[in-house]
């Protein structure tokens, strides 16, 4: 057994130092940086490593401006004025209230303040005391007292419960100022998550997601997250979930991508099984999603976070050619999962590209005919 675990430490060892791939007589083998066999990301039209943008999936460039004037200027009103120009149902203001409620968060982590300095995130407390009637405002400071519990203190722990608690509470304020709004019901999934909600409970609170906006593929994601086999659900009550979800999805809804998701959720940590990624259950799920993908709208918000999570199941899927066409739609933004879930998203990102490219020009690919 201690012969098993050293060379399985080896191996992730091995995959952590990868840094470029490359072809030789069908192999891929390992180069470093610089050496003139490596492939250059630029031949593909792929950004540079220390070019990735973590902070979002895709491209908003409205949101992406809106938070370097509020941060410079530490003045909420930019903020305010977009997320008031934004729908209430779409999953653009969930996405723009979850940047904004961890630009605050991660301020704060950086500038905790003290006796002689502000604490980072100061203008979302502004935009609270000074609009306390603004939707927006509400919105963000629900989910980013979600964040901060998530953030700071461990599930269970009194310090968890009752930041967790005060998040709850600031939910319902938000949803009372914005009836039809979906976001502060969605950010509440998460504290149901976090506060141990029971399955009734859950269910009252997903049907008035539903009522508002039956279709919204962020809630759904949320939601799956409750149903998993981790936190207070099972993998057969995840797969139920997504699966049916799935089946209702009106034509060109993403949601027709959820069962990879669950099955993401529901990944051995260590997979000793050869061939799991050509398994039945991921090819379906896999198939899903780039059906999903292919049929959406090509301006839809969440592709991006389709998209992201197909290139991780194409390169362990060894599906190289599929991996570079998915690629070449996301390349640029890694604020997404799977990514996410490292200490350095781009560096993970890269890591997958790298071997994308490495098996794709394996097989006889290269930019030009990736391009062409």
């Amino acid at each position: 057994m201690a012969i098993l675990w050293t060379l399985m430490a080896l191996l992730l060892l091995s995959f952590a130092l990868l840094p470029v791939l490359r072809r030789r007589r069908g192999v891929i083998e390992r180069v470093h940086p610089g050496h003139p066999d490596a492939a250059d990301p630029a031949d593909y039209g792929f950004v540079r490593e220390e070019d990735l943008d973590v902070r979002l999936p895709g491209p908003d460039q409205d949101l992406l401006d809106v938070l370097d004037v509020v941060q410079r200027t530490q003045d909420y009103r930019a903020a305010a004025q977009l997320l008031a120009g934004t729908e209430i149902t779409g999953e653009v203001r969930w996405q723009r209230v979850q940047a904004f409620a961890g630009a605050a968060a991660l301020e704060l982590k950086e500038r905790p303040g003290g006796v002689s300095e502000t604490p980072g995130g100061q203008w979302l407390r502004v935009w609270r005391a000074e609009q306390p009637k603004d939707a927006g405002g509400a919105a963000v400071h629900a989910e980013f007292l979600a964040q901060q519990a998530w953030r700071t203190s461990t599930p269970g722990t009194d310090d968890f419960r009752i930041i967790m608690e005060e998040a709850r509470d600031a939910c319902g304020q938000a949803a009372l100022l914005s009836p039809g709004d979906p976001v502060p019901y969605v950010t509440e999934l998460s504290v149901a998550r976090g506060l141990n909600y029971s399955q009734p409970e859950f269910e009252k609170l997903w049907l008035k997601i539903l009522d508002r906006a039956p279709t919204h593929m962020g809630a759904h994601l949320a939601a799956l997250h409750y149903w998993c086999e981790k936190w207070h659900g099972s993998r057969e009550l995840a797969y139920s979930f997504a699966e049916a979800a799935a089946a209702r999805a009106p034509r060109g809804s993403l949601l027709a991508a959820l069962p990879l998701f669950a099955v993401f959720e529901h990944l051995p940590e260590v997979n000793l099984v050869a061939g799991f990624y050509q398994s039945e259950v991921v090819t379906k799920a896999v198939h899903g999603a780039l059906h999903a993908v292919h049929a959406a709208r090509q301006d839809d918000p969440m592709l991006a976070h389709v998209r992201h999570l197909l290139v991780f199941f194409l390169v362990r899927s060894e599906r190289w050619s599929e991996a570079m066409g998915e690629l070449i739609s996301v390349d640029g933004h890694v604020g997404a999962l799977p990514w996410t879930l490292s200490a350095n998203p781009a560096a993970e990102f890269a890591l997958y590209r790298a071997l994308a490219v490495a098996g794709y020009e394996a097989n006889g690919g290269s930019p030009a005919t990736l391009l062409s």
